[in-house]
């Protein structure tokens, strides 16, 4: 489902995460703006790919 390097989001909201490891039904994530950061492991049914709707950026 998912793959390391890919960036992921909680399905209920919060920062981007970079997925850096992969176990059956979990990933292992860091902040994708920190990889050096904290690492979270989350249940893959619980995060969906990341991506940025509408106009970001313009003014």
């Amino acid at each position: 489902m998912f793959s390391v390097g890919d960036v992921v989001q909680p399905r209920m909201g919060g920062q981007k995460l970079k997925v850096i490891e992969v176990n059956d039904d979990q990933i292992v994530a860091v902040p994708a703006s920190q990889e050096n950061g904290e690492r979270v492991t989350l249940k893959a049914v619980d995060v969906a790919l990341y991506k940025e709707d509408g106009d970001f950026g313009v003014c």
